[in-house]
């Protein structure tokens, strides 16, 4: 349990290091930016700054997630992380659509550029954002919160090296276009890693099944339990990307004593925990009760 306490504690002093370090970056390219000329390295100080808040908000919700359970929240605020990955994802794609802009923009009123401070400061973006790419990487593995963060920092390690390059290219062949350009190429990866956050974000709040568990698969191996005989009326969400939540009825072949009952169930959630990964689960054992016996349960509208 304390080492446990103690990965978390490392996480959360990672993430205070690494928006120290946003909001330093975010400083020093703006001053670059403006002396320069460079919109990329502007653009770049934007992204910055809204890493700086993606990771306030991540640091946030991570404390909120390990609230206790109460009896008005019964689940506790695990759900806080989702809303920040859909806050922050959010965040990702308004700023990819910023930075199209931006860019044509530029391309339609193209401006010299002071080189050698664009390198200069992009460098230096590069360096600190490496570092925070690092710092997040292993927390990153495992929490979607975390995730988000952890994206818009590894796209903002790119942004980097693309401005360093970029000012490279216009000091020895200056190829001013090249700026634009750049910027449209991270606006890209940016809008495609926001979405796939989105979509993963909302697919949760909006209880869909989690797409790696099969529950046609869950049904064919607990049906072959000699003493059950169907599986119906499931119910197979998750809370956040750790905790997964299985509910369902199981009608089973005889009229049996409560001891053979919590036999099976026990069985049943042995199955469900070591080969689907199913950390909470609610099973109502019955004998001949339900008529309706499918997986999935559809509801009736009454119309009065």
């Amino acid at each position: 349990m304390s080492s446990h306490h103690t990965h978390n504690h490392f996480k959360e002093n990672n993430l205070i290091i690494t928006m120290v370090l946003n909001f330093i970056i975010t400083l020093v390219e703006v001053i670059g930016g403006l002396l320069s000329g460079s919109l990329s390295l502007l653009s770049d100080a934007l992204h910055n700054f809204s890493d700086g808040i993606s990771v306030i908000v991540t640091f946030i919700a991570l404390r909120l997630s390990k609230r206790e359970n109460t009896p008005k929240n019964t689940f506790g605020y695990k759900r806080a992380e989702i809303l920040a990955a859909l806050f922050n994802s959010s965040f990702l794609i308004i700023i990819s659509f910023f930075l199209f802009k931006e860019a044509y923009l530029r391309i339609q009123h193209p401006q010299n550029i002071e080189s050698k401070i664009m390198i200069t400061v992009a460098l230096v973006g590069l360096v600190a954002n490496t570092i925070s790419v690092f710092l997040l990487k292993s927390g990153s593995k495992d929490n979607i919160n975390i995730r988000s963060a952890y994206v818009h920092l590894f796209s903002d390690s790119l942004s980097s090296l693309g401005v360093t390059i970029g000012g490279i290219l216009i000091y020895y062949f200056n190829i001013t276009i090249i700026d634009p350009i750049l910027t449209f190429i991270i606006g890209s990866y940016v809008l495609k890693e926001g979405f796939d956050i989105l979509k993963q974000s909302i697919d949760i709040l909006m209880e869909k099944t989690p797409a790696h568990i099969d529950i046609l698969k869950i049904k064919e191996i607990v049906e072959k339990i000699p003493e059950v005989d169907n599986l119906h009326h499931v119910h197979l969400w998750q809370i956040n990307d750790k905790e997964f939540l299985f509910e369902g009825h199981v009608d089973i072949k005889q009229d049996i004593n409560l001891s053979k009952v919590e036999k099976i169930r026990s069985n049943i959630n042995s199955i469900l925990t070591n080969e689907f990964g199913i950390n909470h689960t609610t099973i109502q054992i019955e004998y001949n009760c339900c008529k309706d016996k499918e997986v999935i349960k559809n509801r009736q509208r009454v119309i009065n």
